[in-house]
């Protein structure tokens, strides 16, 4: 029997998707990389909380649309948590929301802001990256484009890596 070989590049965790039954065995015709973009909210806040070690009331954005933000969020709080500090959960699943999560995170004094990885919020990149800036607020992103289009930090996977490796396999 013809099998046609799989090859998917992912930012969450593919076997919690049920894309695949293991990391180390996927299975049959199917292969790939994840970048793991959501469990690293730890070493992000950790890294905001180095910059600036007075960090304790933490703006998180995500949009609520994608499949992943459940464990966004539920990471993201532990880790603040963690660190003794408080997180809030500020949502935008449309370009005209980004405004409007920045006047409430100015509203609410936020200390700092990490952006988690979503394709939306990748796309809204230019818009999020000037109104932390505009508004002075210490943002830590999951891509390094967010940075080299003028963001503070990031932390997170190469997605140019990623994609080279799944083109090799």
């Amino acid at each position: 029997s013809l099998s046609i070989p799989i090859v998917f590049t992912v930012g969450f965790d593919p076997v919690a998707a049920g894309i695949v039954p293991s990391l180390n065995r996927p299975g049959g015709n199917i292969t790939g990389v994840s970048f793991f973009s959501g469990p690293l909210a730890a070493k992000r806040l950790g890294l905001l909380r180095q910059l600036i070690p007075k960090t304790d009331l933490v703006a998180v954005l995500v949009n609520p649309d994608y499949p992943g933000v459940q464990s966004q969020v539920s990471d993201a709080l532990t880790a603040m948590r963690d660190l003794l500090g408080s997180a809030i959960i500020v949502r935008a699943s449309k370009t005209a929301e980004i405004d409007d999560v920045f006047t409430s995170i100015a509203h609410q004094r936020v200390d700092a802001l990490m952006v988690c990885g979503d394709p939306f919020l990748d796309t809204v990149r230019d818009q999020i990256v000037a109104l932390a800036a505009r508004h002075s607020v210490p943002t830590i992103y999951h891509w390094r484009d967010f940075v080299t289009g003028g963001g503070l930090m990031s932390y997170g996977a190469s997605i140019s890596d990623a994609f080279h490796q799944a083109g090799l396999y």
